[in-house]
């Protein structure tokens, strides 16, 4: 299980590379009048056209977002969560964009988040299977022997 979490963790990585990729390519040759008319001047102030990883609300990322607790079945739960909000971000930037070639890429980022939480699924399915089957709260026994 280590190694394919830290598989999806690297591909996860690469997902915010390949979106980082995007808004260089779409921002590197914006005119000063193109800044201001989308409404990036604030971010180019403190960032010019460099990307710079932050919500659409402008919020840093931050190491905070990855909600590890050492408990399989918690980190599963929060893994099957951030996928689904990975999918409808993605939906939502497809529901905005009419460029085709972002939206390609895009819809196969979507594809991949959709194939995660296929995934962790089954990895919390086979885990609850293996549990004691009075074990109706779902929590981690191993813990507390």
């Amino acid at each position: 299980m280590c190694n394919n979490v830290h598989l999806v963790g690297t591909e996860e990585l690469a997902h915010m590379e390949i979106v980082s990729a995007i808004v260089h390519q779409l921002t590197r040759e914006m005119t000063m009048e193109e800044i201001k008319a989308a409404g990036f001047d604030a971010y180019f102030v403190d960032h010019t056209a460099g990307v710079y990883p932050v919500s659409a609300a402008g919020v840093p990322w931050t190491a905070a977002y990855i909600g590890v607790k050492g408990d399989i079945i918690t980190d599963l739960t929060e893994d099957l969560a951030a996928e689904q909000k990975a999918r409808t971000t993605y939906d939502n930037i497809l529901r905005l964009s009419d460029d085709p070639d972002v939206c390609d890429v895009i819809r196969f980022l979507r594809e991949r988040e959709i194939v995660h939480f296929q995934r962790f699924g089954e990895a919390l399915r086979l885990t609850t299977d293996r549990l004691n089957s009075k074990n109706y709260y779902a929590f981690n026994p191993s813990f507390d022997k």
